[in-house]
């Protein structure tokens, strides 16, 4: 009875250090929103995009994946030679608050090489972002409880995603693929919005 306690208090996020808890909080809403949008992004391009089919559509998944890929590691690169954690949170609170604002050109965009730029941005944007958080809780993770806290990040970015995958493909069955972009950008960008509140815990100095 008691292990199944902790279990739960752990879904509930009560028993992890609030760096963490705000880091899975942000990832949980930006995933989700982001699982909103993937599944049916293809009938997005091929009903909005001249011209868009499979083939506009794999390109756009390849130069996302691509750029970021490229730009990651260098910036990783770069987080790691400064010392402290006020470069890597200064990093990753504007260009998650952007990379979650960017599927609002969606609503502007006509022409496939428009689409490839919105993703080359969505990748670098990614990129900025990923390496910088990904710091932040390896620094910040409660020891003898990584499996737990790792396990909780998945699962419920997996379940949040899920349910908002089937609120997705409603959404745009019913009001249009405008309202779900415009819904995706939100919860995303409050997300973002979350990383706001890790501020205090920051540490200026490594040890600190």
């Amino acid at each position: 009875m008691s292990n199944r306690a902790i279990g739960i208090r752990h879904y509930l996020l009560q028993e992890i250090n609030p760096v963490i808890r705000f880091l899975i909080i942000s990832d949980v809403l930006i995933i989700g929103a982001a699982g909103m949008l993937g599944p049916i992004f293809a009938f997005f391009i091929r009903d909005f995009i001249q011209g868009g089919n499979e083939e506009v559509a794999g390109i756009a998944a390849a130069i996302f994946l691509i750029t970021k890929s490229i730009f990651q590691i260098p910036i990783a690169a770069i987080i790691d030679k400064i010392r402290g954690e006020k470069d890597d949170f200064s990093i990753m609170v504007p260009f998650s608050i952007l990379m979650s604002l960017t599927p609002l050109l969606y609503l502007i965009i006509s022409q496939p090489w428009h689409l490839y730029l919105v993703q080359l941005l969505l990748g670098l944007f990614t990129a900025m972002t990923f390496p910088s958080y990904m710091a932040i809780f390896t620094r910040h993770i409660d020891k003898t409880k990584e499996g737990i806290e790792w396990g909780v990040y998945f699962t419920l970015s997996d379940l949040l995603a899920a349910g908002l995958a089937v609120i997705g493909g409603y959404m745009a069955h019913t009001i249009g693929f405008r309202a779900l972009i415009v819904s995706v950008a939100s919860i995303s960008t409050l997300g973002s919005l979350m990383l706001i509140f890790i501020r205090p815990y920051i540490r200026l100095r490594p040890g600190s």
